[in-house]
């Protein structure tokens, strides 16, 4: 009896270290299966094999309505986009915009709450847009109000993530430099602030990938993929090697959900297919 228990035993450690190791992918439901609507798509990404999904703010819909849908699902949620304001406008956040402090206040409060019911870990925390140079204010409210958020985030455990985006698809966005995100992420010093890595974006901002995940490794809280320039399947033709790029991510030990932020070249569900053309699973 005592050797089967030590053979279980075994037979669970090394299956754990296996599934660890693994790359996991989790459906952005802003990008993915937009063919219905988001309450929608939580049981589409569950019917395609989905574990896990990321999702934007979602704007008009209650805390109770998407936490249903999401249970109904049976899936987990990983990510959500914070609260950015008046997307008819444009806006994309308050977090570097002087005068929108308590703006920023209410939407960081507002998206805990949404997270908190979802059971999402993650926040992305977005900066907004700065029409005209960035000064000295922009960054100094930027770091005001991310210390605000890290004082509540770190009470309810949740970690807030900063992503730099790149200007050819975003103009004027204000975090749109990996090094002024680490410089942020250093000054505030919080385990629970780290910095999204969108390949995406990677790519269109600076390039360099193998180096800058190596450097960045310690302060990466949260992946994304695409393809480059067109934002499709990370299999299509493109400037990336995907194949390359996960496993390098994996070796060098991220080994947490990888969101597919990507635009479907045709039907999300047979775009899908590149998962298993390139050996990995759902």
């Amino acid at each position: 009896m005592i050797n089967f228990y030590l053979y279980l035993l075994a037979f669970t450690l090394v299956h754990s270290t296996v599934d660890d190791k693994m790359t996991k992918f989790c459906a952005n439901l802003a990008f993915l299966f937009t063919e219905s609507t988001l309450l929608e798509r939580y049981q589409l990404a569950k019917n395609a094999g989905f574990k896990c999904v990321e999702t934007g703010f979602p704007f008009g819909i209650s805390k109770e309505e998407i936490v249903k849908a999401k249970n109904t699902a049976g899936i987990e949620q990983v990510l959500i986009n914070i609260y950015t304001g008046d997307v008819t406008k444009g806006e994309l956040g308050f977090a570097a915009i002087p005068g929108k402090e308590q703006d920023f206040k209410d939407s960081i409060q507002k998206t805990i709450q949404y997270a908190k019911e979802l059971g999402a870990r993650k926040i992305h925390i977005m900066s907004g847009r700065v029409l005209g140079p960035v000064s000295k204010v922009n960054d100094e409210v930027y770091v005001k109000n991310l210390k605000y958020a890290v004082g509540l985030l770190e009470k309810e455990n949740i970690l807030g993530v900063i992503e730099p985006i790149n200007s050819y698809s975003v103009p004027n966005y204000y975090m749109n430099s990996y090094n002024k995100a680490i410089d942020v992420v250093k000054t505030i010093d919080s385990p629970n602030l780290k910095i999204m890595l969108d390949i995406f974006h990677l790519q269109h901002i600076q390039g360099n990938i193998t180096n800058t995940i190596k450097d960045l490794r310690e302060y990466i809280g949260h992946v994304q993929i695409a393809q480059v320039p067109n934002r499709n399947e990370p299999n299509t033709d493109g400037e990336l090697n995907y194949r390359y790029i996960l496993d390098l991510l994996r070796s060098e030990g991220y080994t947490d959900w990888i969101g597919l932020e990507y635009k479907p070249k045709t039907d999300t569900s047979k775009g899908l297919s590149w998962i298993k053309d390139m050996g990995f699973d759902l």
